[in-house]
């Protein structure tokens, strides 16, 4: 089953890698050598390659960045063709190795953002205080993009459009036993409890970041943590709220054309949010450098504000979902 993107997701996973294994090995030498006060042949050897080696790393962390919606849409597209399928569950359900290409495309997005932020400010920094920190994250994104594109090449590689699948209803199933039947098995009222508990707790934090200049790693954490619990809860009532039916979970169907593809309203505030939410938690991690201190002191407001701005957007647009509905989940 070739289609054009995912001949593009291949395509660009097996770029990524060419160009991540030798910028990995450079990562190697930076940890192990890096000294900005030496002068030494092999210390500026280091500064003159780190530019492009970090111009090509850009590349290959936006590749990853624009590769999770192709997936998505891929998946959704090829419902189409492969029986028992009406969303993008079924095609991931098609054989095993479907969710975990998608969890893995979601860390990737994540970790690639991450870095893009971190290098944007080290950038802006005179000493380069986040040097060692964002190569030390290539050394971990290395592996787990060679699993991402070898998990997402076996998944390209089995399906079958004429095996039977199963669609969405059977995973969020009360009688399924995954991880998705759980999170659709979950109470409504404490559901929308935490998730308007955590997001109001991280707007709590921007503000008290943007009055004291205190708290951008308790932020970070708390816009990352905001993730997890608002698929819990788009999964437990906000889809019920949205399909006005008891039984209907699925996270997919919200990008559909006969829902208004809401989904998509919901997902990018969302995961803009939680990937500066990452970003800025990693790069808060080493805030106590005098370069970097200064950087943060100008680049994180504006970020902080776009990260808590993603989360009231998606916060608000699940009130007035769930307010507008014809469904009642809640007693009075």
């Amino acid at each position: 089953m070739v289609q054009t993107p995912i001949l593009a997701l291949l395509l660009a996973d097996l770029l990524g890698l060419l160009l991540l294994i030798p910028a990995g090995l450079f990562a190697l030498q930076v940890l192990r050598h890096w000294d900005p006060s030496s002068g030494h042949a092999r210390q500026l050897r280091l500064e003159k390659r780190t530019h492009l080696v970090a111009a090509i790393l850009g590349l290959v962390f936006l590749a990853q960045l624009l590769a999770l919606p192709l997936f998505v849409h891929a998946v959704d597209r090829m419902a189409l063709q492969i029986v028992g399928a009406m969303c993008a569950v079924g095609t991931l359900n098609a054989n095993p190795w479907g969710l975990p290409a998608l969890l893995l495309r979601i860390g990737l997005f994540f970790l690639a953002a991450a870095w893009l932020l971190m290098h944007r400010m080290d950038r802006r920094a005179p000493d380069y205080p986040l040097i060692r920190a964002k190569y030390g994250l290539v050394l971990l994104i290395l592996p787990l993009a060679v699993v991402t594109a070898g998990t997402q090449l076996a998944f390209f590689l089995q399906l079958d459009p004429d095996v039977i699948t199963s669609c969405c209803g059977s995973l969020f199933s009360q009688d399924s036993e995954s991880v998705a039947a759980h999170m659709a098995g979950l109470p409504a009222l404490p559901t929308m409890i935490a998730l308007y508990g955590t997001i109001g707790l991280a707007l709590a934090a921007a503000g008290v970041y943007l009055r004291w200049r205190r708290g951008l790693l308790l932020f970070g954490t708390l816009a990352a943590l905001s993730f997890p619990v608002a698929i819990a809860a788009i999964v437990a009532f906000l889809s019920l709220y949205v399909y006005e039916h008891p039984l209907h979970h699925c996270p997919f169907c919200l990008l559909q054309p006969e829902y208004g593809r809401i989904g998509y309203a919901l997902y990018l505030p969302l995961f803009v949010a939680t990937a500066l939410g990452i970003g800025l938690a990693f790069t808060s991690a080493f805030a106590q450098r005098e370069g970097l201190r200064a950087v943060l002191a100008r680049a994180a407001p504006p970020l902080v504000v776009a990260a808590a701005t993603g989360l009231a957007l998606f916060a608000a647009l699940t009130a007035w979902l769930s307010w507008q509905s014809n469904l009642i989940l809640l007693g009075y």
